[in-house]
């Protein structure tokens, strides 16, 4: 099952995690310190650029009669789209700017450009995402309800056909988190769950009708008679474009191995120190250039965004270098790779528990994508004092050491057996 001891699993004394926590909140209190006129400046150019962009691409595809124009704006309006999800809304409505009090830029008053209302979302990402981050049967982040993401979830009929349902997922992106905030909305709200006309369904539908009529009814009708076809096309394609986007950066973050699970009997007990650990031990990284991190809403830094949801994203990166250094020096994993590489983790587990478990070889202790401190006692209890300090130099090791050799360790296992299965064919064959 997932980790139900977090300080065990991780490999770290009461001591160790209680000074890990007042160095991450040394971090934090540095960043909001030094927040200032240089980051008003960026979240205003930023959104001034997304503007921009979004009027050209209109204006390309209002005005074109030509393909190249249209395609032209079509990516414009792509690209204005992805920087609103991910740099602005996505951030904004975090908090992470709440700090100039400027109305504009607020976590109460921005509404981003998606089906969902910004208000079912931070219900259900900010709050229960956030607080029980990668808690099995708290975080309903995990799989959205929809994808089997971990041994521990028992396997159901549907999750066969998850493989397609995660195609449907990333390509409506936008409506599967819609869906999903609005259950969540549900659950807080005194309405019947089969009460239609209650108010997370009212919201629901409102901004679904705004949205719709934006793109699909205005600005085609804009167009003229000899447009609009053009123009709900484009509007469609670069909403599609934003959704894949959306959902790849979100899988890698989120999903790749190492990215680990917990059990409720953590959180029930679970420090603040704690909080920070396992922040730490639920998320991924993948490595971006500064284009890349833009286009992600810096959400190549997950880990730090875990850590740290309600400080501004473009700090990110430098809090990344003093995290990672963290990580060096209480031998944790700092979780990250590639984009291609997460997203193909992150794949390989979607297809893989779209199985049962019987065709799994893995558990729910030692899985790729699902471990717990349980996996450390194959070798006996002795294993976890074994990797607390290294035989050669004595220097006190981790969890990094501690899955570095188990790893070893069930390598070496399935090579031995593999070994005695040949040796036995090939006495059978001899005899």
């Amino acid at each position: 099952m997932a980790i139900t001891d977090i300080k065990e699993f991780a490999h770290l004394t009461d001591a160790d995690i209680e000074t890990l926590g007042r160095e991450l909140d040394a971090i934090r209190r540095d960043i909001e310190d030094d927040r200032g006129e240089r980051d008003a400046k960026y979240i205003r150019r930023t959104i001034a650029a997304q503007r921009s962009l979004e009027i050209a691409g209109r204006l390309c595809i209002l005005g074109s009669r030509w393909r190249a124009p249209a395609v032209l704006g079509t990516a414009l309006l792509a690209t204005a789209k992805i920087v609103e999800n991910m740099e602005l809304a996505h951030n904004v409505s975090h908090g992470q700017w709440d700090w100039m009090n400027d109305p504009e830029i607020h976590s109460t008053s921005w509404e981003w450009d998606q089906t969902g209302p910004s208000e079912h979302w931070k219900r259900a990402h900010n709050y229960s995402h956030h607080t029980y981050t990668n808690i099995v049967g708290m975080d309903h982040d995990v799989g959205f309800g929809i994808l089997r993401m971990t041994r521990d979830e028992k396997w159901k009929l549907r999750n066969a056909i998850q493989p397609v349902g995660n195609l449907i997922l990333a390509l409506t992106f936008e409506w599967g988190i819609a869906f999903h905030d609005l259950d969540a909305a549900k659950l807080t709200s005194d309405a019947g769950p089969f009460e239609m006309r209650t108010g997370p369904n009212r919201e629901f539908a409102n901004k679904v009708a705004k949205q719709l009529a934006k793109d699909f009814v205005v600005f085609p009708a804009l167009a003229g008679p000899s447009g609009w076809r053009r123009a709900m096309g484009a509007n469609l394609t670069a909403n599609v474009i934003r959704n894949l986007w959306a959902y790849v950066v979100i899988f890698c973050g989120h999903f790749p191995d190492g990215a680990e699970k917990f059990t409720m009997g953590q959180f029930e007990t679970e420090t603040h120190e704690e909080w920070y650990l396992r922040q730490m031990l639920g998320s991924a990284n993948f490595t971006a250039g500064p284009a890349m991190a833009f286009m992600s809403g810096n959400l190549c830094y997950q880990i730090e965004h875990h850590l740290f949801p309600d400080l501004p994203s473009n700090r990110y990166a430098e809090v990344a270098e003093r995290v990672h250094a963290l990580c060096e020096k209480y031998d944790l994993p700092y979780t990250t790779g590639n984009l291609l590489t997460q997203y193909w983790l992150a794949l390989r587990t979607i297809y893989k528990l779209s199985l049962p478990d019987r065709f799994l070889r893995s558990t729910s202790d030692n899985a790729p994508e699902t471990s717990s401190e349980r996996r450390f006692h194959t070798a006996g209890a002795s294993m976890v004092d074994r990797v607390r300090f290294d035989p050669v130099t004595g220097r006190k090791r981790g969890l990094r050491s501690a899955l570095r050799e188990a790893r070893r360790g069930a390598r070496d296992a399935y090579q031995s057996a593999s070994s005695q299965a040949r040796h036995l064919v090939h006495a059978k064959d001899q005899g």
